[in-house]
């Protein structure tokens, strides 16, 4: 039998999708400054990568995956100029191949909402910003990843204690009554029908089906961005952040009903885009987990809805608030009273409003342990003792298997 000779397939760089693109981009683009020491130790939240750092990103990832030509390997090292040589050439094109098909843009491009971190830097370097669809793109790949792990498949609408004439039969009948969806039994109903005729069939003769009622959950995710997020020898931000944009997508494609949105909190707290999600970064800041559940219960009542949650993720205890007059309050030794008594005292308002807190750990500090025990307590949520290993299987589990109930 003759020999098959296989070898290394050979095709160009011009062959690579946007999408493959993008996903040899992908812990490049998810990274909140721990593979940096300086900016580990040092971190400056906003902090925008350059197109000099993209080109150097999507050449490491390139060579990293052997996807160079020698011939082109050897013609950069003895160039003159990069600029002169072909694989400069072809990396440029491969960005160009990101922005054409959405997932990139440059300053000025998005006249309505202009790239925040667009502006050159004090080195005159040009900014880029990711789009929506390049953050849903990076969600769904999370979610993909995420959802292998477990052996799941994505679920539908998030079932209730109720029953109505709607969607998935519960096996349950009800008379008919004017509104409900037409949804006949026709053995009951005939069972009821025939011994006086159907001739003379009225309302009060129909039997419906009864289904599981479904209905929309408006979710809140708050982001812990403080500095121990990345201190401490590992990296708890980036997987925080990959589980939030796999939940993003989720919510997008299978729970066409619901909303979620996604605050940052430190020494203050703010919304942060989708968009601007997978690039944001740990700063030099403490932990106001007051402002965060504040600003979370205000965008759900601006969101509405009847069954509304809030997302915790967190490593550290509250050790900042604002008070009255606008200054931040900080103490990061122990359980600071006044700033627990405020902090729970927001937590108990979300109680009032039938917003349960579910919290995700991502430390064991005695400290973080006492104040969530207090704060489920408060808001009958529930806690979990997680890592940054398997958060994302944690929350998305909870997610998944319809475990959130109101209060």
């Amino acid at each position: 039998m003759k020999a098959v000779r296989y070898s290394q397939y050979q095709g160009g760089l011009e062959d690579l999708s946007p999408e493959e693109i993008l996903s040899l981009l992908e812990d490049f683009l998810l990274d909140s400054g721990f593979s940096d020491p300086f900016q580990r130790h040092d971190p400056d939240p906003d902090r925008q990568p350059s197109l000099e750092d993209l080109y150097d990103a999507l050449l490491q990832a390139l060579l990293k995956n052997d996807l160079v030509p020698e011939d082109w390997l050897r013609e950069a090292r003895f160039a003159n100029r990069k600029e002169e040589t072909r694989l400069y050439r072809a990396i440029q094109q491969m960005i160009e191949r990101l922005k054409e098909a959405g997932y990139l843009r440059l300053p000025g491009e998005d006249p309505t909402q202009p790239a925040p971190g667009g502006s050159k830097g004090e080195a005159q370097e040009a900014r880029f910003e990711l789009t929506e669809k390049a953050a849903d793109f990076l969600g769904l790949r999370s979610l993909r990843e995420l959802l292998g792990a477990l052996g799941r498949n994505a679920p539908g609408l998030h079932p209730t204690p109720q029953y109505a004439p709607g969607v998935e039969s519960a096996g349950e009948t009800k008379p008919f009554e004017w509104g409900d969806t037409p949804r006949l039994n026709p053995v009951e109903t005939l069972k009821k029908a025939l011994p006086k005729g159907l001739s003379n069939l009225t309302e009060e003769d129909l039997v419906v089906e009864l289904s599981e009622y479904t209905a929309a959950m408006n979710t809140v995710v708050l982001l812990d961005c403080s500095h121990s997020m990345i201190l401490y020898g590992e990296d708890r931000f980036t997987p925080a952040k990959r589980v939030a944009l796999a939940l993003a997508h989720l919510i997008r494609t299978q729970y066409p009903g619901d909303q979620v949105r996604f605050v940052l909190f430190h020494d203050t707290a703010e919304e942060i885009p989708l968009a601007r999600l997978p690039m944001a970064q740990v700063g030099p800041y403490h932990t106001n987990t007051k402002a965060g559940l504040e600003l979370a219960r205000t965008l759900l009542r601006k969101m509405g809805g009847e069954m509304r949650q809030i997302i915790l993720i967190t490593d550290g205890k509250p050790s900042a608030i604002t008070l009255p007059s606008g200054e931040v309050y900080k103490n990061a030794w122990g359980l600071d009273p006044l700033i627990l008594a405020e902090t729970l005292k927001e937590a108990t308002q979300a109680r009032k409003e039938r917003i349960p807190i579910h919290t995700f750990m991502l430390a064991r500090e005695p400290a973080l342990l006492a104040f969530v025990k207090k704060l489920s307590q408060l808001t009958r949520g529930k806690a979990y003792l997680t890592h940054p290993g398997n958060i994302g299987r944690y929350l998305l589990l909870d997610f998944l298997n319809n475990k959130v109930r109101r209060n």
